[in-house]
């Protein structure tokens, strides 16, 4: 029975977790956008662009929830509590962090700076663990 409950806990803080990174991450960027399209509001698409970045952290938690959803519970459940906990921990400091470096770019390229490139890539970087952790948990 305990098993049961950690497989059930581990998969919705996979799917939470991420998702609420997701949310915080967009809304970190999206906040800088607002402020940015203020500033210069013809690069309105780089901001938006920038700010959508951190959602993907939630797509991995929903894509790793629907892999696991099938698994039997009662024998994997702590396996299922541990993968759980680690990818939605991963995709909610990866996401958060992500709408960081987008906040930072989009402010950036607000002040006519030809920051867009390079934000991507530096906005790439966290995502990478984002995307390490869904395949290990594909992988499991």
């Amino acid at each position: 029975m305990l098993t049961l409950i950690l497989g059930y806990l581990g998969l919705g803080l996979m799917l939470a977790l991420a998702g609420i990174g997701s949310t915080i991450g967009t809304t970190i960027a999206g906040n800088a956008a607002e402020g940015a399209l203020k500033v210069n509001p013809g690069q309105s698409s780089s901001y938006m662009i920038m700010s959508a970045l951190p959602a993907t952290q939630g797509l991995y938690g929903f894509l790793a929830f629907i892999l696991w959803l099938p698994k039997d519970f009662a024998a994997d459940g702590v396996k299922l509590f541990c993968i759980g906990l680690c990818v939605g921990l991963i995709c909610l400091f990866s996401s958060i962090r992500q709408g960081q470096v987008c906040a930072n770019g989009i402010i950036g390229v607000s002040q006519g700076h030809n920051l867009m490139t390079n934000t991507m890539i530096y906005a790439a970087l966290p995502e990478f663990y984002a995307i390490l952790s869904l395949i290990a948990a594909i992988m499991i």
